[in-house]
């Protein structure tokens, strides 16, 4: 018998509690995983107002305790919503599994709802912040709100409303596109240099292995191989900014003799690990204080679309060699660095099990 964790969370005054089966949601690139749930209301703390639900995509681009009146430090990048209590609408909704347990088992007072984002918007991350800053400064995240309120015009309330921070997320293609390949050569030919890699995509925290091959047919000597991680990181608000921050440098003492060749393969790997005191760093996004790592690639169907916002997360890696009096043999190869996808669970959940959000189960569902 399998299990499914429930994520709840409920508003100060107790009139709506809000239930979630998981808080990250996929990107298959042409479509968003729906994001969906239930809303458990408290009629006579709801009183005369409506219940709303909402799902927002936020770029903030300050910590929240500098908002100012008028001038809050965030801007919008997707919001939409829908009128749960009372129910506006005769159309019921296509329901999951979960759903239809969380309605079975909390009544008639329990609303579902599901809102399916647009695939042109970029997924969860965060820039690194410095070792003196509390909270994310910079980071893109979506929220979903339950809240109270006489219409969707009125002040939303604190005590009267819940926010749940949920991830759009991205994994490595099933299909990966061809091995990345570059070649260096001098006008004479007399140096050569071919650097390939075995896949177009790879893993967090797995090697890449880095094929070079250098045909020195100069009487010059080829040594200190050095090769290079760059994260670009496109931040698309106002106006489009590029940031391109080395996330990994290694250089090894390898020499090429003059009328010698060398064939090597080279391990690297970029990890978060090595960058924790480099700020402004791209992170996957994450949830309260749980660790995270390096921001994956994102992969977007129409880049070049005036909907696309957020921050848009790209990987290069570069291979440099010197040659005396000749300058730098140097090549630029592309690659995706990303999670690969999660097996999917055969069969239906039987149970469940209810979580607050630090995590403790205190309920079980049946």
């Amino acid at each position: 018998m399998s299990s499914v964790s429930v994520f709840k969370k409920r508003s100060d005054d107790g009139s709506v509690i809000v239930h979630l089966g998981k808080r990250d949601f996929v990107d298959f690139v042409d479509s968003v995983e729906p994001v969906d749930g239930v809303v458990l209301v408290d009629p006579d703390s709801v009183k005369d107002q409506r219940v709303y639900v909402s799902i927002t995509g936020v770029f903030r681009y300050g910590r929240q305790d500098m908002d100012v009146i008028g001038m809050p430090f965030r801007r919008d990048i997707y919001i939409a919503h829908v009128q749960l209590y009372p129910q506006m609408s005769d159309h019921p909704l296509q329901l999951t599994n979960l759903q239809q347990l969380l309605l079975n088992k909390l009544g008639p007072n329990a609303f579902p709802f599901t809102f399916t984002m647009p695939p042109n918007l970029t997924c969860s991350v965060m820039l690194q912040p410095g070792p003196n800053d509390k909270d994310k400064m910079c980071c893109v995240d979506f929220e979903v709100t339950a809240f109270c309120a006489k219409s969707l015009q009125d002040e939303m309330r604190k005590k009267s409303s819940v926010c749940l921070l949920v991830r759009k997320v991205q994994f490595a293609p099933i299909s990966p596109g061809p091995p990345p390949a570059a070649n260096f050569a001098m006008a004479d030919k007399s140096l050569l240099m071919n650097v390939t890699l075995p896949s177009q995509t790879f893993y967090h925290g797995e090697y890449i292995p880095v094929n070079v091959h250098i045909d020195n047919h100069s009487n010059k000597i080829v040594k200190n191989i050095t090769i290079t991680v760059e994260q670009i990181a496109n931040v698309v608000l106002y106006s489009q900014d590029k940031y391109v921050k080395i996330v990994l440098t290694e250089t090894f003492p390898d020499t090429v003799e003059p009328n010698s060749k060398l064939s090597r393969t080279f391990n690297i790997t970029p990890l978060l690990a090595n960058n924790r005191s480099h700020c402004g760093i791209v992170l996957d996004g994450r949830i309260k204080h749980e660790d995270t790592n390096l921001a994956s690639s994102t992969i977007i169907k129409d880049p070049g679309k005036k909907e696309t916002l957020g921050i848009l997360v790209s990987y290069q890696l570069k291979v440099k060699a010197s040659a005396a009096r000749s300058g730098d043999l140097a090549v630029t190869l592309p690659f995706l660095l990303m999670h690969p996808a999660p097996k999917e669970q055969e069969g239906s959940p039987k149970t469940s099990c209810w979580r607050n959000l630090d995590g403790r189960r205190f309920r079980g569902l049946n």
